[in-house]
């Protein structure tokens, strides 16, 4: 079966992620490349299409005059809602690329349109495919953790501010670091945890970083005038169960414990961290224990395409559930609670009240 794939908005997490793993799928074929800058669907064209692939630079045209059996959305959050409802009524299945949307009122809508139009829907969240995620997911749904009361989201960076493209743009965006990496963060937590049901968040958004002239950064010295997101944000959520999570996020802080889309977890039986490596810590038999994983002799791959990378992973296996008519690994109504909460942080932030949820 060949699986005929779009790609509307050929800019860095395109070429970085999408269309470089969607050429190791054998059954995809990408035939139509959609950019406001032509010039950058016309490059991806000559890279990753087939010989016969078609350029646009409106969506709509595209949706309307291509043969698509797959849409991936590929564009800045403002338009992730709008861009996945067309493709999803256009008969199309939908692969959004992170966050689902920048409100939970949109990521609803995109729910609705594909129950409506019985296509399938999912999320970029690709750190769900490393190995460490999969074999800790594995150890949770056993139970091996217990009960799991409490997790940590880390989204930390240092100075790694990104200066290219609208990542500094709060409309275009609808915010920094928290809405960019605490995403990753918070849906691996959530995930591990199997928890869904957030009841209130409380939650702090910074800007003490952003203004500075001349910073330090790994991308070079970002523009004041421009950064109009935070620098860094901080959420606590209290879950239906009384589960609680701490989520942090920042692309500039003063910390030398930096860590990105990471999640630690404190179970009734064990816990469980990434800080270094994975590592599994409990008691047993009156005496504690660390178990240092080692993930690189095998035993893990519990996906098709054995040895590649996470975001190769995510393509075949979300290509294989288009295929043969199963469920996404990551499911639409999952990633809209993680828009739910981020939105709930920003909310709490500008209200310096609790936000409740449900």
């Amino acid at each position: 079966m060949t699986v005929r794939v779009g790609i509307i908005g050929c800019g860095g997490i395109a070429n970085g992620k999408h269309m470089p793993a969607l050429s190791h799928v054998e059954e995809v074929e990408m035939v139509a490349f959609c950019d406001l800058v032509v010039e950058r669907a016309v490059e991806a064209k000559s890279v990753f299409g087939t010989e016969d692939a078609q350029v646009f630079s409106d969506y709509q045209e595209m949706l309307a005059q291509a043969d698509l059996d797959v849409v991936h959305v590929c564009t800045p959050n403002a338009s992730h809602a709008e861009l996945s409802i067309a493709a999803l009524e256009a008969d199309c299945h939908v692969m959004c690329e992170k966050p689902m949307a920048k409100t939970t009122e949109e990521a609803k809508a995109m729910i609705e349109a594909a129950n409506r139009t019985g296509k399938k829907l999912t999320i970029g969240y690709q750190n769900r495919f490393r190995k460490d995620s999969r074999y800790l997911h594995e150890v949770c749904s056993e139970g091996q953790l217990g009960n799991i009361y409490f997790g940590k989201a880390h989204a930390i960076r240092r100075r790694a501010v990104p200066t290219w493209g609208v990542f500094l743009d709060e409309e275009a965006q609808g915010g920094g670091p928290l809405i960019d990496i605490g995403t990753h963060a918070l849906d691996l937590t959530l995930w591990m945890m199997n928890n869904y049901k957030p009841k209130f968040v409380v939650g702090k958004a910074y800007h003490e970083l952003s203004q500075t002239k001349n910073a330090a950064n790994a991308w070079g010295s970002w523009d004041p005038e421009k950064f109009s997101v935070e620098d860094s944000a901080f959420g606590f959520v209290v879950m239906e169960n009384g589960a609680t999570i701490f989520l942090e996020a920042s692309w500039a802080l003063n910390s030398l414990d930096v860590k990105e889309a990471k999640t630690t977890l404190i179970g009734s039986k064990a816990g469980a961290d990434m800080n270094n490596g994975l590592t599994i810590n409990g008691e047993d038999h009156s005496l504690l224990y660390e178990k240092n994983i080692e993930l690189e002799t095998g035993g893990v791959d519990f996906y098709e395409g054995t040895g590649e990378t996470p975001e190769i992973l995510e393509a075949q296996s979300w290509i294989q559930a288009i295929i043969n008519d199963t469920e996404p690994v990551v499911k639409p109504e999952e990633a809209m609670v993680v828009t739910e909460i981020l939105e709930a942080i920003y909310k709490s932030s500008n209200t310096g009240e609790p936000v409740y949820l449900g």
